[in-house]
């Protein structure tokens, strides 16, 4: 039997999971499973204020995007960042609080 000299898998890079989501560069199919997912990772690590950056263009992104958001129980409220976070280019949400009704 041969002896073969196993090669190193490389580690993914870590990545920082933070308050800011930037769709820059996804596909609109893509968003309602990415606002899901943020939003339950949000959850899992106590944040109450998000921020998700879709750019200004044509709004495909911003219409997915609040469409996901009014689905989402955990959402309280939304609207456009400040005009020094992104203006209508982002979307500020407020997650409910802890034991918030639905």
């Amino acid at each position: 039997m041969e002896e073969r000299a196993f090669e190193e898998v490389p580690h993914p890079e870590p990545f920082v999971v933070t308050d800011t989501l930037d769709l820059h560069g996804f596909f609109p199919q893509q968003v309602p499973g990415m606002i899901e997912d943020f939003i339950d990772n949000a959850q899992n690590m106590k944040l109450h204020r998000l921020r998700i950056v879709h750019g200004k263009g044509k709004s495909r992104l911003k219409w997915e995007v609040h469409q996901a958001l009014k689905a989402n129980p955990a959402v309280a409220s939304f609207g456009d960042a400040a005009p020094e976070s992104g203006g209508w280019g982002a979307t500020v949400v407020i997650l409910k609080g802890p034991g918030a009704a639905s």
